[in-house]
């Protein structure tokens, strides 16, 4: 929102764009890229993995958009909007002219459609985990022939974000599709952005050209954007293969863990015709964990929980594999947000506190197998549980947790699974504990999605079934609270909440922005305030 309006009404339009990137970037080229696992579906309706929404933010839009450097709200298909004084009732005006990628034209009523399937009580196009954003606001209508008007039910401090990063899909491919037609809208993907889905191999790539139509091209503010007339997307997992390709010319970018930073991306080829890069921005990080199902009789006590916590070497890890370029986690944000309380510490590895722990909760060897055992409702129940892993690579992390959790009696297995099967699992909540890592959000936290209780049904967000009546109070409340030091305070509550509750172990962030870039990339630095800026670069040689 611009403070520097001040009338009965807020009006914005594309004359307060503020350009970034470089207005004489070249144009065309082919940009190829690591996304490094194929999307388990394509449909931004149902679709909730990272590897989707990056696909679909190259093709698909919403009202507005995010300046990457200011944060500030721009034009994307609306040109303009208003925001009355109440704060309450959000109008936009689409902007003229726009196509979708089959040539349809671009209607009111595809935006109406699209939080209307959003909210669709039967749930009928599976999205739950996008509910608990749009749940606020009353009422979505068309106020005239190119406007559409969102009235607030109840306050909600993201409000007018929700509703201006709606992502508008084309009501005459979405709306009321067969089986068939669901199978289709899994694999393909049609816009009205700068890139249309050219192809989709899952077992090798996805491919974009870019929309000669696109109405950014004709507006100067928008020169030095999406400057590739080809974006190659391959399905790279093996860090060791990614950065062989890397150095081969295979792709030109390619994200670091903090080892691959140190250790594998050296030799002859880094600083010449491959470079990498630590930056430092405020674009919000992610953090990994491993997540246990809570619906699990043997993961039921936070003692239980706590003592699994005491047998992950977290140090040792960040100190000799990640060289310190990550910090540990200690509960469900990243360290730096405004979000986080400072003084929750890290739970120490302690081995001999654990099996203290695990002694006290019940949990003892009663038929000399060296795996303890407890009686649990009415039954013998071994500590004995799989974590799935969707990321080969991830495994060597997960081993020595694995090792000290044997020698204090629990016995841990770590079994690999393919992307799609592990979202179906996760979905249908069959597992007994998951290595998994949450990107990094919004600036303003809203915890709803993950970690209130009304997010566990219809395959919600909430996988491992969370749920603490305080943390729901507390999280209902915070999101009607307006003032953001208000709002901190109620949520470092939460945050401390649900470390203490220990529904995760939870692992790392990453301190920096590690990236590996080719020689051919043309760029104006290594990351603006809030992300890295791909979308800014451009073929230089």
């Amino acid at each position: 929102m611009k403070k520097c309006v001040i009338a009965l009404s807020f009006l914005l339009g594309a004359m307060n764009a503020h350009a970034i990137g470089n207005p004489n970037a070249p144009f065309g080229g082919e940009f190829k890229n690591n996304l490094g696992q194929a999307p388990t579906t394509l449909n931004p309706l149902s679709s909730s993995d990272a590897y989707a929404s990056e696909v679909q933010s190259m093709i698909m839009e919403g009202l507005l958009t995010r300046n990457t450097d200011t944060r500030e709200w721009e034009p994307a298909l609306a040109k303009e909007w208003t925001i009355s004084k109440d704060q309450k009732v959000f109008e936009f005006t689409l902007r003229d002219g726009v196509k979708w990628h089959d040539g349809k034209p671009l209607t009111i009523e595809d935006v109406k459609f699209s939080f209307d399937a959003i909210m669709d009580p039967k749930d009928k196009y599976k999205t739950s985990h996008l509910k608990p954003y749009y749940e606020n606001i009353k009422s979505v209508e068309i106020s005239g022939p190119n406007k559409i008007k969102f009235t607030v039910g109840t306050p909600y401090f993201n409000n007018f974000s929700v509703a201006a990063g709606l992502t508008v899909v084309p009501m005459h491919l979405y709306k009321n599709p067969s089986k068939e037609q669901e199978k289709v809208l899994n694999r393909t993907l049609v816009g009205t952005g700068p890139y249309m889905l050219k192809e989709f191999d899952r077992s090798k790539r996805i491919l974009l050209t870019a929309n000669p139509n696109w109405w950014g091209r004709s507006i100067p503010s928008m020169k030095g954007i999406h400057n590739f007339q080809t974006i190659n997307l391959r399905f790279i997992q093996d860090s060791t293969i990614g950065i062989r390709s890397l150095e081969n010319g295979e792709i030109d970018f390619l994200g670091l863990q903090p080892d691959e930073y140190q250790q594998k991306a050296v030799g002859p080829k880094w600083g010449k015709s491959v470079k990498k890069v630590k930056a430092e921005n405020k674009q919000v990080t992610g953090y990994t964990f491993v997540g246990f199902n809570l619906t699990n009789p043997m993961f039921k006590s936070v003692k239980t929980r706590e003592a699994m916590v005491h047998l992950f070497n977290r140090k040792n890890i960040i100190e000799k594999l990640f060289f310190n370029l990550s910090t540990p986690a200690t509960g469900p944000l990243y360290p730096a947000s405004d979000y986080a309380d400072s003084s929750v510490k890290p739970i120490e590895f302690d081995p001999a506190l654990a099996l203290k722990k695990l002694n006290e909760d019940g949990w003892k060897d009663t038929d000399g197998d060296r795996i303890l055992d407890k009686m649990i409702d009415g039954k013998k129940v071994k500590l004995s549980f799989t974590i799935l892993e969707p990321l080969p690579d991830y495994v060597r992390y997960l081993t020595g947790f694995q090792q000290d959790a044997k020698k204090a009696g629990v016995d841990v297995q770590i079994k690999v699974v393919e992307w799609n099967a592990f979202i179906k699992l996760l979905d249908e909540r069959k597992f007994e504990a998951v290595r998994l890592a949450w990107g990094g959000g919004d600036l303003d936290w809203d915890p709803k999605q993950i970690w209130h209780s009304d997010s566990i049904a219809n395959s919600g967000s909430n996988f491992v079934s969370y749920s603490n009546p305080k943390v729901d109070k507390l999280i209902d409340e915070s999101r009607v609270v307006m003032d953001k030091k208000v709002r901190i305070t109620k949520l470092r509550e939460v945050y401390r909440t649900i470390a203490a509750d220990v529904p995760y172990i939870f692992l790392f962030s990453n301190k920096y922005r590690l990236y590996g870039h080719s020689e051919r990339m043309g760029r104006e630095k290594d990351a603006y305030t809030y992300g890295v800026g791909t979308d800014y670069w451009w073929i230089a040689k």
